[in-house]
């Protein structure tokens, strides 16, 4: 497998990517393999205290990278998006709770809405919690998903976007973007857009996975890095050029991957962030 030279210290690993393991064994596994961070995904917490769970990932060695996910803005009615709001205020409690800096967040969208409709309420759910953002500490990073979920997961597709939300809301300390190569690669202005979100401090964070060719599910089927049609090496250049120094996340949604060894597939990681 190609890698970007990634040293084993900048690698971090979301709990989804090995979603077969309790949140106990992601913190124990990751630190005993020599991965630098975790990125909690909410159900992490389940049942947990999320200060708890950040303090036995800081005792492991690891650092808390982000939490995931907050979002999903957009609703028909005002009550829902009141609610929806109110659900992203505790996903930020959570994320400071845990030591996480960032709150990752898929914006969301409503099928049949006009985009232009998700993209107001988009913007305007994410101001209503940049204070309590700034109070917890907490970076919200805007993630872009790929077209392909632009009717039902999220209305904002592109690094352009995304910029351009960051900047109508103010560029402050606390917006931000979590730029996915999954949902990003296939942009021709990925370069320009990442050195603009750099350049206005709105490089929050970097996810890797790779694009199968043929791909047998949009959502379930990425791949390990090297396995498809990404080049990571040169993405990773150019959010390197634009200033970013923080992890590398590993971010895989895979039926096929879940279904195996996760020690194995946990090892598989690692040995290509070392190459």
């Amino acid at each position: 497998m190609e890698s970007c030279n990634l040293p084993p210290p900048r690698l971090a690993v979301h709990t989804i990517t090995t979603k077969p393991w309790s949140t106990e064994q992601c913190i124990e596994k990751y630190a005993a393999a020599g991965v630098g961070g975790i990125t909690f995904w909410r159900y992490s917490f389940e049942g947990r205290d999320p200060a708890a769970v950040g303090r036995q990932a800081r005792d492991a060695g690891l650092e808390v990278v982000s939490v995931a996910r907050g979002g999903f803005f957009p609703a028909p009615t005002e009550p829902a998006r009141r609610e929806a709001i109110d659900d992203n205020l505790r996903a930020i409690d959570e994320a400071a709770a845990a030591g996480a800096p960032s709150l990752v967040l898929v914006c969301g969208a409503v099928p049949g809405q006009a985009l232009a409709d998700s993209h107001a309420q988009i913007r305007d759910g994410i101001a209503a919690c940049l204070d309590h953002a700034a109070a917890a500490g907490v970076v919200l990073a805007i993630e872009p998903l790929h077209p392909m979920y632009a009717a039902e997961r999220s209305a904002i597709n592109t690094m352009a976007q995304a910029n351009a939300l960051c900047e109508a809301l103010g560029s402050g300390p606390n917006i931000g973007i979590a730029c996915d190569v999954y949902h990003t690669w296939w942009d021709d202005a990925l370069e320009a857009e990442i050195a603009r979100a750099g350049a206005a401090g709105n490089l929050t964070a970097y996810h890797i996975c790779d694009w199968l060719s043929p791909t047998t599910d949009f959502l379930n089927d990425r791949g390990l890095m090297g396995e498809g049609c990404i080049d990571l090496p040169q993405i990773g250049r150019w959010v390197e050029r634009a200033g970013f120094a923080g992890f590398h996340e590993v971010e895989i949604f895979s039926g096929r991957w879940w279904a195996s060894d996760q020690d194995a597939y946990l090892k598989r990681i690692v040995d290509w962030a070392e190459k």
